[in-house]
């Protein structure tokens, strides 16, 4: 049996039209913890999973990305067992990602954090990107 491609739900990323609106509702009244910001998204804690709650302005559609250990290495493995890649690997600040689409139509983001972690200040704004421990 070939060892599994996915490691784990790295985030779930949830559309909403304003960033602080969607803080109001996801960070204020549900009570996740803002791990992280920028601009665009903030990243929430699940307390029982490393997965984030993302809220997104940027995104036309809500996305799952899995974590792998390379999005290179995955996408091609995807596409060799019957898959097809949507979207080339490519860069994003903590890694590399691709999109692909299983033989049934399902697509799916595999993203790796080859580049590191977002650091943050007292507020939680993106301030860098720290290298992960190996």
């Amino acid at each position: 049996m070939a060892e599994p491609l996915i490691l784990r739900v790295d985030a779930v990323q949830i559309i909403v039209p304003d960033l602080e609106a969607g803080l109001a509702f996801y960070r204020d009244k549900l009570g996740h913890e803002l791990r992280w910001r920028n601009e665009s998204a903030a990243g929430l804690a699940m307390p029982h999973s490393d997965t984030e709650l993302v809220i997104q302005t940027a995104l036309d559609d809500q996305e799952t990305d899995l974590l792998v250990e390379s999005a290179d290495g995955a996408a091609q493995r995807f596409a060799e067992a019957g898959g097809k890649v949507i979207v080339p690997p490519s860069d994003i600040p903590v890694g590399r990602v691709a999109v692909v689409q299983d033989p049934w139509g399902n697509r799916l983001v595999l993203l790796d954090l080859s580049k590191g972690t977002f650091d943050t200040d007292a507020e939680g704004n993106v301030t860098g990107v720290s290298q992960n421990d190996a």
